[in-house]
């Protein structure tokens, strides 16, 4: 499904991804682990084409989609839930939800009855502003709006930050579900790193701007990825 394969991005001067190469799979979590700063959410930024990479290439379905605007990629199938959310905080949950629908078809512009039976606060607040929810319930409709828009890739930057933990539990549950589906690809970037190893499929690990260790979850050594996470 997705294959990032050997890039470099900059910001300005400063090199901030070095030669990376990542693969994730349709019907399996693929986790991204490591330490603030050395990455993770760069190379989110470069799959969904809000940064530009300078070398190597990222492809869909084996189509390059390296020089794709953030909207086509939209559109060929990839959907962002953003570290911190961004929610629009002024409109009501269920215009927040409709907000997925830019890069849908006319017809398919409805909003899935599964994305309720996954995060049913949701539906029982459709008329409540988006900022006047938790910042659990804005998580959640952060991944309901991601999830309006039918994706073949989901990608999902520090999904726990800030939430308390029954919300964790609903999201791993949630995440849980859409791979047995068996129809789209998941990239989660997470520092959680017990709640991530119970969901991953294959894992990588970054640091310094590179990939200094992935695999399949079963092949993983607990010890050798703590090390790369330790402060």
């Amino acid at each position: 499904m997705l294959n990032v394969d050997r890039i470099d991005l900059f910001y300005g001067a400063a090199k901030a991804l070095r030669g990376v190469s990542l693969a994730a799979e349709t019907g399996k979590v693929t986790v991204v682990l490591g330490r603030n700063g050395v990455g993770k959410t760069s190379l989110m930024r470069a799959i969904v084409g809000q940064q530009p990479i300078t070398a190597g290439s990222v492809r869909l379905d084996g189509r390059d989609i390296s020089r794709f605007a953030p909207y086509d990629r939209a559109r060929a199938g990839i959907a962002f839930v953003p570290q911190g959310r961004e929610i629009f905080p002024l409109l009501t949950v269920h215009e927040n939800l409709q907000t997925g629908f830019a890069p849908l078809a006319r017809r398919d512009r409805h909003i899935l009855p599964e994305i309720y039976d996954l995060f049913p606060v949701l539906k029982d607040m459709l008329h409540r502003r988006g900022g006047d929810l938790s910042g659990g319930q804005q998580q959640q409709l952060a991944i309901g709006r991601a999830l309006v828009t039918r994706p073949k890739l989901l990608v999902l930057d520090e999904p726990t930050e800030g939430i308390q933990p029954s919300i964790i539990k609903d999201i791993g549950r949630a995440i849980t579900y859409l791979r047995g589906k068996g129809d789209m690809a998941i990239v989660l970037v997470e520092q959680f790193f017990e709640w991530a190893r119970d969901l991953a499929d294959t894992y990588a690990v970054m640091d310094r701007g590179a990939v200094v260790e992935a695999g399949a979850r079963a092949d993983m050594v607990e010890a050798d990825v703590r090390r790369w996470l330790s402060v």
